[in-house]
């Protein structure tokens, strides 16, 4: 008898169909043409040459000046000749990274300089970074969003992946 109540138990929970849904965030459309390649959410990147942040939501870099975290559109102009294509970019998913700068100056100094291989955006022939402002291969008005829709991005920059029942909720009545 057990066994008999075990099976219905069962039957009736494999039934039920499931629903899905993962929700990954992605801003390579907000990324700078002069970012790395290869990452499809970036909150902050750290450039070790100058001793400072990017932080792409707000597009602004953040920098030390007497003692001080300013936030501010360019560098200050102690850094006008720093080639941002060139330098090297560590991507720091956390917030407020500068607030850990002593940690990250001693822990990424060996990139202070270093000109190694870095892929740019801006030269990147990957289709998915065509949305980024000023891309050569960028799109027309209004294709960034229509291009992403089409892929299952949502209007936050999250990617939306379902299951394969469709990842809705279930509206019928359960029998088959």
């Amino acid at each position: 008898m057990f066994v008999f109540g075990l099976g219905i138990s069962v039957l009736s929970f494999s039934a039920t169909p499931l629903s899905a849904q993962v929700n990954i965030n992605v801003n390579i459309g907000s990324q700078p043409l002069w970012g790395p390649v290869g990452y499809d959410h970036v909150d902050y990147y750290y450039l070790p040459d100058v001793e400072s942040y990017y932080y792409v939501p707000t597009r602004q870099f953040v920098y030390q000046n007497n003692g001080n975290w300013i936030h501010a559109t360019n560098l200050p102009s102690r850094y006008s000749g720093y080639n941002l294509y060139r330098g090297y970019k560590v991507v720091i998913n956390q917030p407020r990274p500068y607030l850990y700068f002593n940690n990250h100056q001693v822990k990424y100094k060996k990139y202070k300089g270093y000109y190694g291989n870095q892929n740019a955006i801006r030269y990147s022939n990957d289709s998915r970074y065509y949305v980024v402002k000023g891309h050569p291969h960028g799109m027309p008005p209004g294709q960034s969003k229509k291009f992403y829709q089409t892929r299952g991005y949502n209007s936050h920059g999250g990617y939306q992946q379902k299951n394969k029942n469709g990842g809705g909720k279930s509206k019928g009545n359960g029998k088959h």
